[in-house]
């Protein structure tokens, strides 16, 4: 990763994904990219959690506010990572500085994260104009000591990605994190209400999701780049970095 246009820290996340047929994701993605499997079986994931200290660089304080996203996994041939049908987030702010700066399919929601002891309960409810409606509520916490995934296993392939994905406008951006490996462990949860599915054009997978939970790790981001590997225009010293159109704030 180049540069550090953002720092923060993701705190108690949930990691629920469900195994899905891989043509279920392959249909929704755009080229050049491709589903990526873990022993044959492509992954939807829901993942809550918290966003703290989001910090530019120089800033001298940062935002937070809870996320709530539903991904897949992808490869771009060379590289794989998170592909992003939603995210739902509960900061105006934090909501067009993402859409304007990573293009990323954000959505204004009415958030609540309240905690007792080591359980995190999680309501969403989208509230951003001319968008499906999408609801979740879910309570969630450790279930046994914390561990790193290891390489080459089905945890490692649901958490351990370092770079994001995005569409817009006919062309397919990506952008890289860095952070230390998650500190993982298994998940007991109390999942309420989850619409996230429906809201984006998926039936609900059958069977019971495998959960991970993970008190958090601090996160620095990239600028988004566009994905074209026979560019001729890249701009001079900065490597296919590019400046992405705001969106009306209404979208």
């Amino acid at each position: 990763m180049q540069r550090r246009l953002l720092s923060m820290r993701w705190r108690d996340a949930l990691f629920a994904h469900w195994r899905v047929d891989p043509a279920t994701v392959e249909a929704r993605l755009p080229d050049p990219l491709s589903v990526a499997t873990h022993e044959g079986d492509a992954y939807l994931g829901v993942v809550p959690f918290e966003m703290t200290d989001i910090r530019p660089r120089g800033a001298p304080f940062g935002l937070s506010f809870p996320e709530l996203n539903l991904r897949t996994y992808v490869t771009d041939g060379d590289t794989k990572g998170v592909y992003f049908f939603n995210l739902d987030a509960a900061d105006p702010i934090g909501v067009g500085v993402a859409r304007a700066l990573f293009r990323l399919p954000y959505y204004r929601a009415a958030m609540d994260v309240t905690r007792d002891g080591d359980r995190v309960t999680v309501t969403s409810h989208r509230t951003h104009r001319r968008a499906p409606e999408a609801d979740f509520d879910a309570t969630y916490g450790p279930a046994g000591e914390t561990r790193t995934p290891e390489p080459g296993s089905l945890e490692a392939f649901l958490v351990e990605n370092y770079r994001f994905y995005t569409e817009g406008r006919g062309r397919v951006y990506y952008g890289d994190i860095a952070h230390e490996p998650w500190p993982l462990a298994d998940a007991d949860v109390e999942l309420r209400t989850n619409t996230l599915f429906e809201a984006n054009g998926f039936e609900a997978p059958a069977g019971e999701p495998i959960c991970h939970y993970s008190p958090g790790t601090e996160v620095t981001a990239d600028r988004i780049r566009r994905l074209d590997t026979n560019a001729t225009d890249t701009p001079d010293g900065d490597d296919s970095s590019v400046e992405i159109p705001v969106e009306a704030a209404d979208d």
